[in-house]
C-alpha cells in the first residue's frame, strides 16, 4: 500500500527521520495532522527549515520537503484506507525495518488521537484538487531599467501571492504588471466581486 505514491528513496528518508530530534519530528506530525484536518492550509517548510537549523539539525529545505511528503502520504493514506493506529504501524514496520522505535511510537500516538479527524477532512475534501490563496502582498514601485518599458521611472505594480499547493506545500509566486495592466486586473475583480454579491 505504500509503496505506491512515494519515491525510490524511501529507506533513506525514513533514515533522515530516525535522526531527527523527537520533538521537531512531532511538531512536523503535528503540522501535517493540523492541515490534513483542514485547520491550516499548507505545512510551511520554510518555517520548519528554520526552526530545525536553529535547533542544530543539518537538514537542506529539500530533504525536508521529503519528509513532509512523506508524513503527509502516510497519513492521507492511512485515512482513506480507514487504517486503525496499529495498522498503520504494522504496514510502515512491514515497509521498511530502518524506522526509529520513538518515530513509530510517535506516529501511534498521534494518529491514534487524531486519525478520525483526519479521515472525516479527507471524505470532504475528496472532490476539492486545487491550491489555496493564503497571501496576496503587493508594493507599488518604480522601474530604473526595463525590457518592457520605454521610459525609466515608469511605475509598476509587483505582486505576491502565497498559495497552498494540493500537497500542503506554501508556494510563492511573484509578477509584475505595468499600471494599465494592474487597472484591467482591478476592474476584472471588480467584476468577479459584483457577481458575487448577487450569488
Amino acid at each position: 500500500m505504500f509503496e505506491v505514491g512515494l519515491a525510490c528513496d524511501f529507506e533513506e528518508t525514513v533514515e533522515r527521520i530516525g535522526k531527527l530530534p523527537p520533538d521537531l519530528f512531532a511538531e512536523i506530525c503535528q503540522k501535517a495532522v493540523t492541515h490534513l484536518q483542514g485547520q491550516s492550509p499548507a505545512v510551511d517548510t520554510g518555517d520548519l527549515c528554520e526552526r530545525l537549523q536553529k535547533a542544530g539539525v543539518k537538514l537542506d529545505l529539500e530533504a525536508l520537503q521529503k519528509i513532509i511528503h512523506m508524513v503527509l502520504f502516510i497519513f492521507r493514506t492511512a485515512g482513506k484506507n480507514n487504517l486503525s493506529s496499529e495498522e498503520l504501524i504494522v504496514k510502515l514496520s512491514e515497509r521498511s525495518s530502518r524506522w526509529s522505535k520513538q518515530a513509530l511510537q510517535l506516529i501511534h500516538k498521534l494518529w491514534n488521537e487524531q486519525g478520525k479527524f483526519v479521515l472525516a477532512n479527507q471524505n470532504a475534501k475528496a472532490m476539492i484538487n486545487i491550491g489555496q490563496l493564503v497571501d496576496l502582498q503587493w508594493k507599488l514601485g518604480m522601474a530604473v531599467s526595463s525590457d518592457t518599458c520605454r521610459s525609466l521611472n515608469y511605475p509598476y505594480v509587483s505582486m505576491t501571492l502565497k498559495i497552498a499547493d494540493t500537497t500542503g506545500q506554501l508556494l510563492s509566486k511573484s509578477f509584475e504588471m505595468t499600471v494599465p495592466q494592474f487597472q484591467n486586473f482591478f476592474r476584472q475583480f471588480r467584476e468577479m466581486a459584483a457577481v458575487l454579491e448577487t450569488v
